[in-house]
C-alpha cells in the first residue's frame, strides 16, 4: 500500500541516511488545480545533509514509472499546499530579503494570453518564495517555491502584446512562476534578490552522485562495487525511459539555444537517441547528431558520458556476458570512442569512466570490448577539446578504432595519403610530408593550407587535421550544387626561414589592411613582410613610408578574428586584415631566425600620416594583395 501522499522512502543502512523519492516538485507555487503534474524524479540532496557510517551498502535506487490514472497522488496545489505548513506572513522573521505587491502571471499563461495576471503578495526568504492573499498577519498562504543551487531567474523582460508588464521568471524542477510589475526597476529588483538567493545555495548532489562516490570510496574493493551495482539498477545498462537526468542540471523556463529545449529535457532526448542507437541501420548521422548536441550544449557532456557508462554497465559493472559483443551493445562503446576524442569529461565523470573501463577489461580481457577500452583510455588522456565534432568518415573510423586517411596535395608529387587520428595537428602532418619528400634539410619553412579554387589560406601547425576535415564535409554539403566545390589540403611554401641572398629590403609578400589615425579616420595602407625588414606604404606607390628591421619589433599576436598587434618598442600598431594569420605566420618565423642588433638602444615608432589615401588603382599592386 502505498505511503500518504505519495511518498517511497528508500533506506540506505550504510550511510545511516534515508533517500526519499517524491512525486511531488519542490513545493512549487500551487493555484491551479487544473494543470497535471506527471514529472517524476528523485529528490536532490544538499552534501550536508546525509551522515556517513560504516558497514555494508544497503541502497536501492531504481529508475521511476511514470503513475497510471488510477494514481492516489494529490493534484495540482492540493498536492502543493499540503507540503506547506499553514502559517502566517514571516513580518518579524530576520531572512525576509525582500517583500511587496506583485502580479503573478497564471500558469501556462502564455497558452492562455486572455487570462489577466493575478495581484498578490510575495516574500522573498533565504529559503523559498511565498505568495500570500494579503499582506496583513491573518493572510492565507496561496503557495511556496522552495529555492535550490538548480533554480534559475530570467528576466526581466517585456512583452507589450500580452500584459505589457515587466517579467521575472524563476524556474523550479517542476513549475515556473513569472512575477510582473508594472515597472522595470521593481522587476530588477526582484529579479537580483532572486538570483542572490539561488548563488548562496549549497550545490545539490543527485543519488546517481552519491553512488558514484561510494564507488570511489570502495578503494576498488570489486566485491563492494559490484554489490552496489547489484543492488542500484540506476547504474546498470536498461531498456526504459530516463525521465530525469542523472547529474543536476539547472531548470529553465527556455532553450539554452536555438533548435534546443531546456538542458533536463535534452538530457532525456539524449537518452532515447541513445537507445535508438542499438537498431538504427546508420548509426553514423545519428551519432554525429548526438555529438553536435554536446558540443553546443556543454552541460550535457558530463551527462552523456555518464549515461554511456550506464547503458554498457551490467549486474556486476562490466557488461554482462555475451550481450557486450552483440552489435546493438558494440553501439555504445562505438559512441564513447567518439566521445572521448571529441570531448573531456570531468573529474568525477572521469574517474568513475576510468574505473569502469579497467573493470570491463579484466572481466573481458584479450577480446574485442578489451580493445574499445584501451582505445578510449588512451584517447582520454590526448584529448584537448575540438572545435567540431567528428565527421562521418571520422565517425565510422573511430568505431572500428582505426586512423583516418587524409589526402594532401603536395607540389611535384601529386596527392600524397597520410594516416591521422582525432588528435593529429597540421605541424604534425607537414613534418611528415617535408620527411616524406625529402626536403627536411630544406632551409625553407613549409605549412599545410586549405584550398578551394582560388582561395586558400594557411593552417596554423596547432589546428586539428580532423576539424578541418569536417569543416570540409560542412562546406561541401553547402556547396553541394556548385560547380566550384571541392575543398582539399596543400603542402605549400610557407616563408623562407634562412633569408641569404634575398635583398634586404625586398618585399616577399604585400597585405593590405586599415588603420586609423589620430583623427579617428580609417586609411588603407600596404605592410610588406621582407627578409630583413618590414615596411608601410600607401597603396600604389613604390616607396614605403616607414620600414623597421626586426630586431625592433617586439611582439607581433593576433588580437582578434582579423586584428593584428604588431609592438615596436613602445609603439602599437594594430592592423585589420583577413590575412593577419599568414601575416604572423611570416613575421614569427622572422623573428625566430633573425638576430636582433642589441647596439641600438634607439627605437623610431611607426608614424603613420594623418591624411587618408586612396584605394590603390594599380592593377599590378592588387594582384599581389592576399
Amino acid at each position: 500500500m502505498p505511503l500518504p501522499g505519495g511518498l517511497w522512502w528508500l533506506l540506505c543502512c550504510r550511510r545511516g541516511f534515508t533517500l526519499l523519492r517524491r512525486d511531488y516538485g519542490d513545493g512549487e507555487l500551487g493555484g491551479d488545480a487544473d494543470e497535471d503534474e506527471d514529472e517524476e524524479t528523485f529528490e536532490l540532496r544538499t552534501p550536508g545533509s546525509v551522515s556517513c557510517g560504516r558497514g555494508p551498502l544497503e541502497v536501492t535506487l531504481t529508475q521511476p514509472g511514470r503513475s497510471g490514472p488510477g494514481s492516489d497522488r494529490l493534484q495540482g496545489s492540493e498536492e502543493t499546499k499540503s507540503l506547506i505548513p499553514e502559517r502566517g506572513l514571516p513580518e518579524e522573521e530576520p531572512d525576509v530579503i525582500v517583500k511587496g505587491w506583485l502580479q503573478r502571471e497564471p500558469r501556462g499563461g502564455s497558452a492562455r494570453p486572455w487570462l489577466p495576471p493575478r495581484r498578490a503578495w510575495f516574500v522573498l526568504t533565504r529559503d523559498s518564495l511565498d505568495q500570500f492573499s494579503g499582506s496583513g498577519r491573518g493572510a492565507r498562504r496561496l503557495g511556496s517555491l522552495v529555492l535550490t543551487s538548480l533554480c534559475s531567474v530570467s528576466g526581466p523582460e517585456r512583452k507589450p502584446k500580452e500584459t505589457g508588464l515587466w517579467s521575472v521568471t524563476v524556474s523550479g524542477r517542476k513549475h515556473s512562476v513569472r512575477l510582473c510589475s508594472s515597472r522595470l526597476a521593481e522587476a530588477a529588483r526582484w529579479g537580483a534578490a532572486l538570483r542572490s538567493v539561488i548563488a548562496g545555495k549549497a550545490p545539490l548532489e543527485t543519488p546517481t552522485q552519491l553512488l558514484l562516490r561510494d564507488i570511489q570510496e570502495s578503494g576498488g574493493d570489486s566485491e563492494a562495487v559490484a554489490l552496489i551495482y547489484r543492488r542500484n539498477p540506476i547504474l546498470r545498462h536498461t531498456s526504459s525511459a530516463l525521465y530525469a537526468p542523472l547529474l543536476p542540471l539547472p531548470y529553465g523556463v527556455g532553450p539554452p539555444g536555438p533548435g534546443y529545449a531546456p538542458l533536463r529535457e535534452e538530457a532525456v532526448r539524449l537518452f532515447l537517441a541513445l537507445q535508438a542507437l542499438e537498431g538504427a541501420r546508420r548509426p553514423g548521422p545519428l551519432m554525429q547528431g548526438v555529438l553536435q548536441t554536446c558540443r553546443d550544449l556543454p552541460a550535457l557532456r558530463d551527462e552523456l558520458f555518464l549515461q554511456l557508462a550506464k547503458q554498457t554497465s551490467g549486474p556486476a559493472g562490466p557488461p554482462e556476458s555475451p550481450a557486450p559483443n552483440s552489435p546493438a551493445a558494440l553501439r555504445y562503446w562505438q559512441l564513447l570512442c567518439c566521445m572521448s576524442c571529441t570531448f573531456r569529461p570531468g573529474g568525477v565523470v572521469r574517474r568513475h569512466l576510468l574505473g569502469h573501463l579497467e573493470r570491463t577489461e579484466k572481466a573481458f580481457p584479450d577480446t574485442e570490448l578489451a580493445e574499445y577500452t584501451r582505445f578510449i583510455r588512451k584517447a582520454l588522456g590526448r584529448t584537448r577539446g575540438r572545435e567540431l565534432v567528428p565527421s562521418l568518415a571520422e565517425i565510422s573510423a573511430l568505431s572500428q578504432r582505426q586512423e583516418l586517411l587524409c589526402t594532401v596535395h603536395c607540389p611535384g608529387a601529386g596527392a600524397c595519403s597520410v594516416a591521422i587520428d582525432s588528435h593529429t595537428t597540421a605541424s604534425e602532418v607537414t613534418r611528415e610530408l617535408v620527411g616524406r619528400l625529402g626536403l627536411a634539410r630544406s632551409r625553407n619553412a613549409f605549412a599545410l593550407y586549405e584550398q578551394m579554387g582560388s582561395q586558400e589560406r594557411a593552417l596554423a601547425g596547432g589546428a586539428l587535421v580532423a576539424d578541418v576535415l569536417t569543416r570540409f564535409e560542412n562546406l561541401t554539403a553547402e556547396e553541394a550544387e556548385s560547380s566550384d566545390s571541392g575543398w582539399r589540403l596543400c603542402l605549400r611554401l610557407h616563408g623562407p626561414l634562412h633569408p641569404e641572398g634575398l635583398p634586404p629590403d625586398g618585399h616577399e609578400l604585400p597585405f593590405l589592411f586599415e588603420q586609423e589615425t589620430g583623427g579617428g579616420v580609417p586609411q588603407q595602407l600596404c605592410l610588406g613582410v621582407g627578409a630583413k625588414t618590414m615596411s608601410l606604404s600607401r597603396p600604389g606607390e613604390t616607396e614605403p613610408i616607414h620600414s623597421v628591421s626586426y630586431g625592433h619589433v617586439a611582439a607581433c599576436q593576433l588580437t582578434g578574428p582579423h586584428t593584428l598587434t604588431l609592438k615596436v618598442g613602445d609603439s602599437q600598431l594594430l592592423l585589420q586584415s583577413p590575412q593577419v594569420e599568414e601575416i604572423v605566420h611570416l613575421v614569427n618565423a622572422y623573428l625566430a631566425s633573425s638576430t636582433p642588433d642589441r647596439s641600438c638602444n634607439v627605437v623610431t615608432p611607426i608614424e603613420l600620416p594623418t591624411i587618408p589615401s586612396p584605394v590603390s588603382q594599380n592593377p599590378g599592386l592588387d594582384d599581389h594583395q592576399v
